[in-house]
């Protein structure tokens, strides 16, 4: 016998439990980001982790709206997953189009000076085809959890704002 449905306040419970760990996790590890970055003097990539940490504080703000009573607040969870997911995207792009294999340590190119005799590759043929296998994970996964979160953010829509009408 399978379990009854989930009630709309029990959904709404959910929803903001979620958010609210998602948000901190995105403003906290973006923060992170852009203050390492901000220490290596990268601008587009310091821009970057500010931009994820505004699409976390996006996500927190909706998360405040829902604890009001305010449907609206829904709005605010779904508009933070795609804005954050354009900001993955736009870090893999800058991985893609800003690595420069002579500014890699010599430590880290013997490193990789194994690996890529290995694949019969020089160092720097490694060194890309290895940037450009990170930057794809990297926006494979941010595609499959930004668009998973927009996902579930739309389809409990309905009861959460069930939740939040006023009783009669």
């Amino acid at each position: 016998m399978p379990p009854p449905p989930l009630l709309p306040s029990e959904i709404l419970a959910r929803v903001v439990r979620l958010a609210k760990f998602d948000g901190l996790c995105v403003l906290v590890l973006a923060t992170l980001f852009a203050l390492s970055a901000a220490a290596i003097r990268s601008f587009p990539l310091t821009a970057i982790g500010l931009l994820a940490a505004g699409a976390g504080a996006l996500e927190l703000h909706g998360v405040s709206l829902l604890r009001q009573g305010q449907p609206r607040g829904m709005r605010w969870l779904i508009a933070s997953q795609p804005f954050l997911l354009a900001v993955i995207l736009t870090y893999a792009a800058l991985r893609l189009w800003l690595l420069d294999v002579h500014q890699v340590p010599d430590a880290m190119r013997a490193l990789l000076a194994a690996n890529a005799t290995q694949l019969q590759m020089s160092v720097d043929e490694f060194m890309i085809a290895l940037n450009r296998a990170m930057a794809t994970a990297v926006a494979l996964a941010g595609l499959g959890f930004q668009g998973g979160m927009t996902f579930y953010y739309l389809r409990r829509r309905k009861s959460v704002e069930a939740a939040l009408r006023p009783a009669d």
